[in-house]
């Protein structure tokens, strides 16, 4: 990870970012906007959606006009079809996106959606290429969820791996988010050159510093319950310790729910709500069994909640970014006794917070999304000077 350098910016460059939806590539998009460079950033995404997160509307370039008939079958797809569905929209998105793509400097594009559309911008526009890749590698990636017990559903299709790879291949950076994700690359022989490593922010207007309000221990988990982020394995951990209280937010997957009073389940809610579950709670625990870094984790650290996570959920890097790194502790994934003991371990710290509960501290500054673009743009300035060298 590069350091944040605050010198001057090429302010004339021009950046082209292709996505289905929001993702984290929206808040980069706002923040290298911020940072004075000319941003266009191509979704299905409404522009109102989209300003609700602070891009300016001349930045928007919505595909959603064109593309609403798919954008409505996808949302309404039953379970059976959406993985078909899905496929089909990355591929008419990206179709779309190199068509209707101006002229960069440089390409931002997401991993597995990002073809013609990458072609176009080097083809056309001699544009540098950085392809994200908020996960593991893709064959990494298989392994892993290939062998998770009494899954039933394919995990990464043929369709995702043949992009992937080419994506890989293709691009001049390959931009991923934690050291686990780094090293599944470093293992396929991915080049350290290549890739670039860069934590992914957190808002920190939107989750501030908490009180505790409940004397109830309350372990909390915000996301899919479903096999992939290991929720049989943080629930049997619960299960063991009578005096605790599992919080789940967010829809519910592959994974058995419990039928225990210890279990309360609260369906999806908007970004800005999840601070009310952050402060009636103790410890965030986070078992994925695989997750390039689960963005959830800094916004429960933000908000002072304890840590325990698997080291395949990125939260040994925020871990790095912490000036007291006891707030998260880190335990190997499929081991309910581990998980118990870390979650113990957390609870035991949660008893001594009092007042405002500041994990972040002197390092709040670290974790915010304009550090995060900051470190971005160091890296295209890098890429694009090492293209200037090249030119002579």
């Amino acid at each position: 990870m590069l350091p944040i350098n605050t010198g001057s910016r090429n302010r004339r460059c021009r950046i082209a970012i292709v996505s289905t939806g929001r993702f984290h590539v929206l808040d980069l998009a706002r923040e290298l906007h911020l940072l004075g460079y000319r941003v266009a950033f191509y979704s299905v995404l409404p522009r109102r959606r989209a300003q609700r997160f602070g891009l300016p509307g001349c930045c928007h370039r919505s595909l959603f006009l064109y593309l609403l008939p798919l954008v409505a079958i996808s949302r309404v797809a039953p379970r059976s079809l959406r993985g078909y569905v899905e496929h089909l929209l990355n591929w008419v998105v990206d179709i779309a996106a190199g068509i209707f793509l101006r002229e960069c400097d440089v390409f931002i594009g997401m991993s597995g959606l990002c073809v013609r559309s990458a072609q176009a911008a080097r083809g056309k526009y001699g544009a540098k290429i950085f392809i994200e890749r908020g996960s593991r590698h893709i064959l990494s990636q298989k392994e892993i969820l290939d062998l998770i017990p009494n899954s039933r559903r394919e995990t990464v299709s043929n369709f995702s791996i043949k992009r992937e790879l080419w994506a890989y291949e293709y691009a001049d950076v390959i931009v991923i988010p934690s050291h686990h994700t780094e090293e599944s690359f470093a293992m396929r022989g991915i080049p350290q050159a290549k890739l670039f490593r860069n934590p992914y922010g957190v808002d920190l207007t939107m989750f501030p510093p908490t009180q505790r309000d409940t004397n109830r221990n309350t372990i909390l988990f915000v996301g899919t319950w479903s096999l992939r982020k290991g929720c049989e394995v943080l629930w049997a951990a619960c299960e063991e310790n009578s005096s605790w209280h599992l919080l789940h937010v967010g829809p519910v997957g592959d994974a058995p729910q419990p039928n225990s009073p210890r279990f309360e389940h609260c369906e999806p809610v908007e970004q800005a709500n999840l601070v009310e579950f952050y402060r009636r709670s103790h410890v965030f625990a986070h078992a994925s069994r695989e997750e390039g870094l689960s963005l959830v984790q800094a916004q429960a650290l933000a908000c002072g909640l304890p840590l325990v996570c698997t080291d395949r959920t990125g939260g040994a890097d925020l871990q790095e970014l912490l000036n007291d790194p006891k707030y998260v502790t880190v335990v190997p994934p499929d081991d309910v006794a581990a998980l118990s003991r870390g979650i113990e371990k957390a609870l035991a710290i949660s008893e001594n917070q009092t007042g405002l509960r500041d994990i972040l501290g002197p390092a709040r500054e670290k974790f915010s999304w304009s550090a995060y673009g900051r470190r971005y743009a160091d890296e295209i300035e890098r890429c694009l000077k090492e293209k200037d060298d090249a030119l002579g």
